[in-house]
């Protein structure tokens, strides 16, 4: 059929020349026929003997309201495959036309992952306003700050009126939430003009709980075998994968495509479960860079990073290697050992770490600090070696929306540590070689909380209230001595929602944490060491349990321009003598001088003396930068 040709997609409704073609994977269906909602009309699918059933239709086009009817059952089915629900994910879905948008980033060529600043954010709470529109409004600001990626949480359509967007139901459907799809391609239009790129985050491990109506179309679309903490997992091995692979692999290729979207973030990939000989993943990125191209026709670079709690390094592996061939893999250690250290705090998935000076130096060296190691915590072995993978591969972070979330009351990494530890902890971040990731609103110190927050029917939302609290228990100081979760806030609350919205009235030129942020992002941009993300060039020491130091150093480089010393104190005023340490040590015919402190009053500290490097001392709560300059050579 040659209207079938013209397809985008292999599944959905697409608008072509005159009317519309359906087509839908129904295997387990003997007849479907499409709805349309304005007239009632019923036209039958013919059956393509392989599952599909697909029919063309003219006389409609975008707009069109629609349904399936699976053989005698009195229920009309919104479509698998739906680009828009606009009535939420148990009404109509509506035929969308992509190119009824008209881009204005023609001239895009795409990114790569180093160099970047990623910046995650949740639409409905980012604004007010809660939606694509008002969300446009703050992006010059944050192009102006040193962001240049943006990481949405995920947007697939789910039921309620908010939540995080993890239990999406119609993964083809922005949610109506947050504006039209056109409004989507808005807000990424408008960023690609700031230089900003966006990647969306994207849950392929289970669906949500409510609204998914995949198993009326096809029993095959989860597992039999698989189970995860959220539900069933999703069939990519099982009798008839193929039909779900390609869903999901089409999927991925669909928000590129039609969004003209930067990548993707995979959730929860140790849940992504797949015994084919080749893992859903490696055709995953092979479909989602095959989809990227420019209007011109040229390729176009995209960035995929995983979430993965078993740290695989074969995620960013090539294909060719029996990898995946992704970007970038989110680095939990890196977070961990920095939360502990900033508030002493070691329970529940904390107990594996120390929060040491050594476990800072490690984890800027090596980006995992577990690399196969057995996790008591865990009680297995997690992860695999990565002393080969390069140090812009690991996305590290000191706040995201999950560690912000597992406090009790949703609070900042800020509010439960000291402004000066947590200013140095910062500037060990922001200047290591991974890719940092802000959460929204860190970057101007916000104190908005981030909750767990999701809108379900009252049965529904006891069951999550409950298991979230249990979670919780696991942290023995929220759950408090009498082992008695108190006063946390209900996730199915409208108001607990509410609470995230971030609170921009404290964001403007005078704030602190908005000038130490703009500086370090502007020093690591503009460095000629910082900016090469190389952690080859770096090596630690221990000072103390609290003080560390970290040197970048070229071999290649006689003179010792390139050379940096950063000396990080969590700890009480350091005096550090003998420092029989060579790292310290200056290139020849340089000494140091002092670049860059977080102690300095424009970022709310105390200032910083002159640095004694004879007997060292270095001050507490801090981090200081130190760069080389030359010595003065004696008049003869």
């Amino acid at each position: 059929m040659q209207t079938e040709l013209k397809r985008r997609m292999p599944i959905g409704a697409e608008v072509l020349e005159n009317g519309v073609h359906f087509r839908v994977w129904a295997p387990k269906r003997k007849q479907v026929s499409v709805k349309l909602s304005e007239s009632g009309e019923l036209i039958p699918l013919e059956s393509e003997g392989n599952g599909h059933f697909s029919a063309f239709y003219e006389g409609i086009g975008d707009g069109a309201r629609y349904s399936f009817r699976l053989d005698d059952d009195d229920y009309d089915y919104p479509d698998p495959a739906s680009r828009f629900q606009p009535d939420g994910v148990h009404a109509a879905s509506q035929v969308v036309d992509p190119e009824s948008y008209r881009w204005n980033d023609g001239d895009w060529r795409g990114v790569e992952l180093p160099g970047q600043v990623i910046y995650e954010m949740h639409i409905g709470c980012f604004t007010d306003g809660g939606t694509w529109k008002s969300a446009e409004s703050k992006l010059p600001f944050l192009a102006e700050t040193g962001i240049t990626m943006l990481e949405v949480m995920p947007v697939a359509d789910f039921d309620g009126q908010f939540g995080w967007g993890y239990d999406g139901v119609k993964w083809y459907a922005p949610t109506r939430l947050y504006g039209s799809p056109n409004d989507f391609r808005h807000f990424v239009d408008t960023a690609h003009q700031l230089g900003l790129a966006v990647i969306l985050d994207v849950v392929y491990n289970h669906f949500g709980p409510t609204g998914n109506y995949t198993g009326a179309f096809s029993p095959h679309f989860v597992s039999q075998r698989h189970p995860t903490e959220w539900g069933d997992a999703i069939n990519y091995d099982g009798e008839q994968a193929a039909g779900v692979r390609e869903f999901v692999t089409e999927n991925a290729a669909y928000w590129i495509r039609e969004f003209h979207l930067d990548g993707l973030r995979l959730d929860a990939t140790q849940t992504i479960y797949d015994d084919s000989p080749r893992h859903l993943l490696a055709d995953l990125s092979t479909a989602a860079r095959g989809a990227a191209f420019t209007a011109s026709g040229e390729q176009r670079k995209i960035v995929l990073i995983a979430e993965n709690e078993t740290q695989e390094v074969r995620h960013v592996e090539g294909i060719d290697q029996n990898g995946f061939g992704l970007d970038g893999l989110w680095n939990d250690d890196f977070h961990h050992a920095c939360r502990v250290a900033a508030t002493g705090h070691a329970e529940y998935y904390y107990a594996d770490y120390a929060g040491t000076a050594q476990e800072l130096v490690s984890a800027t060296r090596w980006g995992y600090l577990f690399q196969g190691q057995y996790s008591h915590e865990l009680k297995r072995w997690r992860g695999t070696p990565a002393w080969h993978v390069p140090g812009w591969r690991f996305v590290t972070y000191l706040q995201n929306h999950d560690q912000v979330a597992n406090s009790a009351h949703g609070s900042r990494l800020p509010e439960l540590t000291s402004p000066g530890t947590y200013r140095a902890l910062t500037t060990l971040w922001l200047l290591g070689p991974g890719t940092p990731m802000f959460f929204m609103g860190q970057e101007f110190g916000t104190h908005t909380p981030f909750r767990f927050f999701a809108d379900h029917d009252v049965e529904l939302a006891t069951l999550v209230r409950e298991g979230r609290w249990e979670s919780l228990r696991q942290f023995p100081r929220i759950a408090g001595h009498d082992g008695r979760v108190i006063s946390l806030p209900d996730p199915a609350d409208e108001s607990t929602f509410a609470a995230c919205k971030l609170d921009w009235s404290k964001c403007h030129d005078d704030c602190q944490d908005l000038r130490l942020h703009r500086d370090l992002l502007r020093l690591r941009s503009e460095d000629p060491t910082f900016s090469k993300q190389d952690k080859n060039m770096i090596q630690g020491a221990v000072i103390n349990a609290d003080c560390l130091l970290i040197r970048w150093h070229n071999p290649q480089d006689e003179q010792g321009e390139l050379d940096r010393l950063l000396l990080v104190n969590l700890g009480r005023d350091c005096h550090w003598s003998p420092s029989a340490e060579p790292l310290v040590a200056p290139a020849i015919h340089t000494h140091w001088q002092i670049k860059f402190s977080s102690e300095d009053p424009e970022y709310g500290g105390s200032g910083t003396a002159l640095l004694n490097t004879t007997n060292w001392h270095i001050p507490g709560h801090s981090a200081i930068l130190l760069t080389p300059t030359a010595v003065q050579k004696p008049r003869k």
